[in-house]
């Protein structure tokens, strides 16, 4: 994503980045960049033999709208959790005074 986040690549370059930063293989990148595709969060074009990828905008920002109501979502319970983790260690502090 940070590749393409730069602009358009080939899908070598992507292969490539992936191998030597991840050590992922050139078919799974592949696999990758298709689903990414059909989720319509790339888009690719063809020519000739070299397919090049680019990410859709659009996308990206109803990524950043679904992250954030995810995280909201979680600090809220995540931050319950924490009252209650306090409270249950300050109910054993007293009963062990």
């Amino acid at each position: 994503m940070e590749e393409l986040a730069a602009g358009p690549r080939p899908a070598g370059a992507l292969a490539r980045v992936a191998a030597e930063d991840f050590g992922i293989s050139q078919p799974a990148t592949s696999r990758h960049l298709r689903v990414l595709r059909e989720a319509g969060v790339v888009l690719s074009d063809v020519d000739g033999a070299r397919r090049q990828y680019s990410l859709r905008p659009e996308a990206m920002e109803d990524i950043t709208t679904w992250v954030e109501q995810v995280s909201a979502f979680w600090n809220q319970r995540l931050d319950a959790l924490e009252t209650e983790i306090a409270r249950g260690n300050a109910a054993r502090r007293k009963g062990n005074s």
